[in-house]
């Protein structure tokens, strides 16, 4: 069992990286990181570059739970696709994201992949937001 989040560096990620590092502690479990991109990860600022794995990496350590940061380029993939399909193969007891407030224009352009991970995973889904 684990606890599965998707990280991406920005407030968003940090949010759910905090609340899920409470989660798995406390319920004495793994933390699975998950860092994706479905193209160049180059390019793609949602792909985390060596400083904030480091800094990430520094965080996990300090809180004490045990941890494991996958990080792929999807190939097309969707982001939600990974972090669904790591949720199963974990056999993930919940599944973390971060979302932050959007205006109406984005949440019709934007948002479509936590929408389907909240649709389409087998665990629980929590949604961390962030605060600007």
């Amino acid at each position: 069992m684990a606890v599965v989040v998707g990280y991406v560096p920005t407030t968003e990620g940090r949010a759910a990286i905090d609340f899920a590092i409470e989660e798995a502690r406390r319920r004495d479990t793994r933390l699975v990181v998950l860092n994706t991109s479905s193209g160049n990860s180059l390019v793609d600022r949602r792909y985390a570059g060596d400083a904030d794995l480091d800094e990430l990496t520094t965080t996990l350590a300090a809180s004490g739970v045990e941890f494991e940061i996958s990080q792929s380029v999807t190939g097309g993939k969707d982001a939600s696709d990974a972090v669904i399909d790591v949720a199963e193969q974990v056999n993930a007891e919940l599944i973390v994201i971060g979302l932050r407030r959007r205006t109406p224009v984005g949440k019709l352009i934007l948002g479509s992949q936590a929408q389907r991970i909240l649709l389409e995973a087998d665990c629980p889904v929590v949604s961390a937001k962030a605060t600007r």
